[in-house]
């Protein structure tokens, strides 16, 4: 598969008549979008808002984040099996709005939601202070059951992304990412003395809220699953609005997956990279025996000499990231591991909720509970009394004067890896 992801950089966000892109500045007719997301009979009202970096602006509840795009040139534009038809994912040229974020928000659902700083502190902990924000907020009708509520909310923040992914269907490319993979067999024998390397992925799958999706199939449903490595970065895997805000996978995040891009980097040249296996994070013990074994039997039949294994989420799925990384280094496979940790206020209580003794190669993406003092903002794109029930905040952590004490848990992106994450060989 060859997957060319064309970068349009883009300066500058504005209002206007029309869509489009010219002369770096992106240009959005909002009652357009507007009228197309309202096509859902279950929308009540959508409201469309720009946040950039650096203004003392503070957003929240924030659901996911995505980055918009247009496919030019081969199969499958958005996102087959969600908002468009099925179609296999990884090859062509993709348009995308470099430095631009869709930010979907609106009425909470349950706990898993976040703020983003775009200045201070906050924007600090993260990677979407620095990313020009078309924020969506989506108001479905009164009386729908949570789980028709969270699906409008999502699809139409994916649907927004498309729209605007449009805008730069003409425009020339800054920059040019080409992704190319041949099958495990031809790139072993371009580079027959490399080691093999694959990486695991683990996605959350606990049910309503905690589900990621994979070409619009619930992640809770399916066995560990080898995919190339281009049909995330074209967007495969899209995000279920789940976990603790910190530690949360969005679109976003999945489009630019940074192991994928670190493997590619380094792939013919100290390293055969051969794919990627994603691995659901299920509840039940029979589950998780269940996709730990089947995850490192895809390692062992793939032939792979080291993995590494990331985490969405914390607490119960630490045990599935222990037990695969038991199994994988028993058969003789190096494993890496990238985690948060919840470590308590004082950093200094048990980081995760299981152990094992080959655990001895791990990457910490800090610490959830680390507490953040978030100062007032000039504007305030959502509702800023919802912190209370967020994953990392509590009743009275919003000040009368509009600042926030919380959690890191609160912040989306803190503790992903995806940003301000160094290590040091020694």
């Amino acid at each position: 598969m060859n997957l060319e992801l064309r970068k349009i950089e883009i300066k500058d966000v504005v209002f206007d008549k029309d869509t489009e892109v010219k002369d770096g500045v992106l240009s959005i007719c909002k009652q357009d979008i507007i009228d197309e997301l309202m096509d859902d009979v279950n929308i009540k009202s959508i409201k469309i808002d720009i946040a950039k970096p650096g203004e003392k602006t503070r957003i929240i509840p924030v659901k996911d984040v995505i980055e918009p795009r247009i496919k030019v040139e081969g199969k499958g534009n958005g996102f087959p099996g969600v908002t468009s038809e099925m179609v296999q994912l990884g090859s062509g040229k993709v348009n995308v709005l470099n430095g631009v974020a869709v930010v979907t928000i609106g009425d909470i659902v349950g706990f898993q939601d976040g703020v983003i700083d775009m200045w201070g502190e906050g924007a600090k902990w993260t990677p979407f202070s620095k990313t020009m924000n078309i924020v969506v907020d989506i108001e479905p009708k009164e009386d729908l059951d949570l789980n028709t509520h969270e699906t409008i909310v999502r699809v139409a923040g994916l649907k927004a992304a498309e729209l605007i992914g449009k805008a730069g269907k003409d425009s020339d490319a800054s920059l040019v990412e080409e992704y190319q993979l041949d099958d495990i067999f031809t790139e072993t024998n371009k580079y027959p003395d490399l080691p093999k390397d694959a990486y695991v992925e683990m996605l959350i799958s606990q049910g309503f809220l905690h589900d990621g999706y994979i070409y619009g199939v619930k992640s809770q449903k399916i066995l560990p699953t080898l995919i190339h490595p281009n049909e995330e970065l074209n967007g495969a895997i899209i995000s279920g609005n789940c976990v603790a805000a910190c530690d949360k996978i969005t679109t976003y995040q999945h489009q630019n997956n940074s192991v994928i891009k670190d493997l590619y980097n380094r792939h013919g040249k100290d390293i055969n990279f051969v794919g990627v296996v994603l691995t659901p994070e299920l509840t039940t013990l029979e589950g998780k025996f269940r996709t730990c074994d089947y995850t490192t039997k895809l390692c062992k039949t793939l032939g792979v000499d080291g993995v590494i294994v990331s985490e969405e989420g914390y607490g119960n799925p630490d045990s599935d990231l222990l037990m695969i990384c038991k199994r994988l280094e028993d058969s003789g496979i190096k494993t890496v591991l990238i985690t948060d940790e919840c470590s308590g206020w004082d950093g200094m209580s048990q980081p995760l909720a299981d152990t094992t003794p080959e655990a001895i190669a791990v990457i910490s993406t800090g610490n959830v509970s680390h507490v953040v003092e978030l100062e007032p903002a000039d504007k305030v794109i959502g509702r800023p009394e919802t912190i209370a029930t967020l994953a990392g905040g509590w009743e009275g952590c919003l000040k009368e004067d509009g600042s926030m004490v919380c959690e890191l848990n609160a912040v989306i992106g803190a503790t992903s890896g995806y940003h301000n994450l160094t290590v040091k060989l020694y």
